[in-house]
């Protein structure tokens, strides 16, 4: 793998980063109604109530160095979600709020979120100065007077 491809792989990786985190923290407070004990996706005694969205389910970024195959090097990340996806949160005004008044919130840590950002910046930085390197080098190679 080039040294080329090696940085627009950790600049994909920061990219995606950004990118989740911004959504955490976009959505850290649309809640839903808490998962019904039954296994259905209704609020027990809902009847003909009607139904409401679900909360938002936060996001995380795995990221893990592309050691195998042929070609090593670079990194891949991936997305999944973060488990438990979810926590109790009192909310007895919302109309989707169960009997004792709780809502499912996001389990959306901000603090981490914010760190994630900073991560994805300097790791950003970073490539982005490789890929830099990377062609003052080449222009000079290619810049050779005999």
């Amino acid at each position: 793998m080039s040294i080329f491809s090696i940085a627009t792989s950790g600049l994909s990786a920061a990219s995606l980063r950004v990118n989740v985190a911004a959504s955490n923290i976009a959505n850290v407070n649309t809640t839903g109604p808490l998962p019904a004990s039954g296994g259905s996706g209704t609020p027990a005694g809902s009847g003909i109530a009607p139904t409401f969205p679900a909360a938002y389910v936060p996001l995380r970024v795995d990221q893990v160095s592309q050691s195998g195959g042929s070609t090593p090097g670079g990194t891949v990340a991936t997305v999944s979600t973060v488990s438990p996806s979810f926590t109790a949160q009192s909310d007895p005004s919302a109309p989707f709020a169960n009997q004792d008044g709780l809502v499912a919130a996001p389990n959306v840590d901000l603090a981490n979120e914010f760190a994630q950002l900073a991560t994805a910046k300097y790791s950003f930085i970073a490539n982005a100065k490789v890929i830099q390197a990377y062609a003052e080098t080449q222009d000079a190679l290619l810049d050779i007077k005999t």
